[in-house]
């Protein structure tokens, strides 16, 4: 009997092709037909905690994220459990960072306040003063994949100068070739940064990571993009200083929560730029997630190994039964 690969998502014909000949595959599942699941590939519309992993049963082992977050997957119960826990960190990474340098042009040349003025809204002339990026310093927090593809682009495309903040980052000696300087403290890099960009992961640590204080210490027309996770910064926060002029703008791919909610001031300013978490949602951006999580399924379901293993304590999991 095949192993059935239970999906809550669309994922990419070509994915799906992959899959057909050695699985059943359960498309748009839902937790009526999870029980019995070998695999699990998901978006962000479930949580994967235990009383998922016990609904799906002893079968499961393995839960792949289409993408790369995986906030939604409770890996320490995976983990007690024997499920091997993936995701596909390298596929959004080019769509991701394009995302984040539009939204940083975009709000550096008032792409939104002078679309609005053209179709009829009242924006002053004032409004629509834009910003040249080149020579001005980029804050990149985190400097993983994505956090060094947009400090290369800005670094040595736009020629702004990149600083960097990563207190996991030990070793730079790839990452300064690219033009980005690291910097020994968030409070340095923010009271230097003329455009800041968070590309940290989100954890209990850095809930609220770009505070009131974190803002204020910001220079007085600087920028702030979220193309990470909303709770990254605290929205509230970040309207007052938008409201009190201290900021130039924002730009936002991300909310808490998401979608954001209709009351939610930033929605309302001209000033902030905004999208619905699509940063990474392009043509090969999310072919290559299918592609990837796919991949990884029937890795561990032929009982290698994946090379994008976020649990490795658990290999080889359920697996040796």
């Amino acid at each position: 009997m095949q192993p059935k690969v239970w999906i809550d998502m669309k994922i990419v014909p070509e994915a799906l092709a992959q899959l057909t000949p050695t699985a059943e595959v359960i498309a748009e599942g839902t937790l009526d037909n999870l029980p019995g699941a070998a695999a699990a590939i998901m978006g962000v519309e479930n949580q994967a905690d235990g009383v998922f992993m016990d609904r799906a049963g002893l079968s499961l082992k393995v839960i792949a994220r289409h993408g790369i977050g995986v906030n939604n997957v409770d890996i320490p119960a995976a983990t007690e459990r024997g499920i091997l826990v993936v995701n596909t960190p390298d596929a959004p990474t080019e769509s991701t960072a394009e995302h984040t340098v539009a939204l940083l042009l975009g709000l550096a040349k008032r792409v939104v306040a002078g679309d609005m003025s053209m179709r009829g809204a009242a924006i002053s002339r004032a409004q629509l003063m834009g910003t040249e990026v080149r020579g001005r310093v980029l804050g990149v927090i985190g400097c993983g994949r994505i956090g060094r593809r947009v400090g290369e682009i800005c670094a040595l495309g736009l020629k702004m100068r990149v600083l960097a903040y990563d207190p996991n980052c030990t070793d730079w000696t790839s990452i300064t070739p690219l033009g980005i300087e690291p910097v020994d403290s968030l409070d340095t890099l923010l009271a230097q940064a003329d455009f800041v960009s968070l590309h940290a992961s989100l954890t209990p640590q850095n809930y609220h990571l770009i505070g009131e204080r974190e803002l204020r210490l910001m220079k007085p027309g600087a920028y702030l993009i979220n193309a990470s996770r909303g709770p990254l910064v605290n929205e509230a926060a970040l309207a007052q200083v938008l409201v009190e002029g201290h900021l130039a703008g924002a730009a936002l791919d991300v909310f808490d929560p998401e979608p954001p909610l209709p009351t939610n001031p930033l929605l309302q300013m001209t000033n902030v730029v905004i999208t619905p978490h699509i940063s990474s949602y392009t043509d090969l951006g999310y072919r290559a997630m299918g592609m990837g999580a796919v991949e990884q399924v029937l890795q561990v379901l032929r009982g290698e190994r994946p090379p994008h293993l976020l649990n490795p304590e658990a290999w080889p999991g359920r697996l040796k039964k």
